[in-house]
């Protein structure tokens, strides 16, 4: 079993090795692969196709595997690494710890908004931002997105979200406004109080975070570990809660063959939610 760190209290070391590890696996191709698994199953509610991944009670489940899968192949280049979360309602500043020049870097520079220090830097010859991300070949960041301007979540909005004691609710997408699940994930219910959420941080990160290929930016690992973390302290606060909808919705419901109950098998690794509500075998929090 291993443990997942808040990112601020690594040493140096442990960030060296991580980003080496991340490094490598985009020299090897790998990296690229887990990019485009996340804009193959970003799937919009509107689209009427299986959507395991976003706007949907699989976002937790889904994410977990995928973690796990990135943490695998991480652990496959060095075997004491491990993703640690960002706490964005601690650490929310460009001035944050994760965003310093031998970790990830820091904003974008003004005008192209390129990412210009750090590893991750394309003129440090290691990244290069896949075909049909961006018009460019580098990574692009715009905290706080200036022309429009979006803010980190906060404590009080994350622990609102923490208390509300359903799971998910019906019509189990981007439009449900109550439940757990889209307080944090965070779609089309900007109006209701508590929304933590996961959505506003990719959008203040920018660049290819505020959108499919997200994970074109390594700090979206860091973001979704501590989206897994939120779950966990919910079903700790929540333990007669239950991951929903059980079963998938019957027909004729907006639902059918789109949303994933919890025996049912979530693409690509075949594993149904109810395999992943807990994680106390695999790794811990710190």
């Amino acid at each position: 079993m291993h443990t997942r760190r808040n990112q601020r209290d690594l040493t140096r070391t442990e960030k060296r090795r991580l980003v080496d590890a991340i490094l490598r696996l985009k020299r090897s191709g790998r990296y690229d692969d887990f990019v485009v698994m996340h804009r193959e199953f970003y799937v919009m509610d509107t689209e009427g196709q299986p959507r395991p991944a976003h706007m949907t009670p699989s976002f937790f489940p889904w994410h977990r595997r995928y973690l796990l899968e990135f943490e695998k192949a991480l652990q496959a280049v060095d075997p004491k690494v491990s993703v640690p979360y960002w706490d964005w309602t601690r650490d929310n500043t460009p001035a944050a710890s994760l965003w310093a020049e031998d970790f990830l870097g820091g904003n974008g520079r003004a005008g192209d908004r390129e990412v210009t220090t750090g590893p991750f830097a394309y003129r440090a010859g290691n990244w290069k931002v896949g075909v049909g991300v961006t018009d460019e070949n580098y990574l692009t960041r715009n905290f706080g997105r200036p022309e429009d301007p979006v803010a980190l979540p906060t404590k009080e909005d994350v622990a609102r979200a923490l208390k509300d004691p359903v799971y998910d609710t019906e019509p189990w997408n981007s439009t449900s406004v109550k439940g757990f699940r889209n307080r944090v994930e965070g779609w089309g219910i900007h109006q209701v109080r508590g929304v933590a959420n996961h959505n506003r941080v990719h959008q203040w990160v920018g660049g290819p975070m505020a959108g499919a290929a997200s994970p074109e930016d390594p700090v979206f690992w860091l973001h979704h570990s501590f989206m897994d973390l939120l779950w966990d302290r919910w079903q700790k606060a929540h333990p007669r809660s239950a991951y929903l909808p059980g079963r998938a919705p019957a027909e004729p419901g907006p639902g059918r063959k789109t949303v994933f109950g919890l025996h049912d098998p979530m693409p690509p690794w075949n594993v149904t939610p109810a395999k992943l509500t807990g994680h106390g075998k695999l790794y811990r929090y710190a």
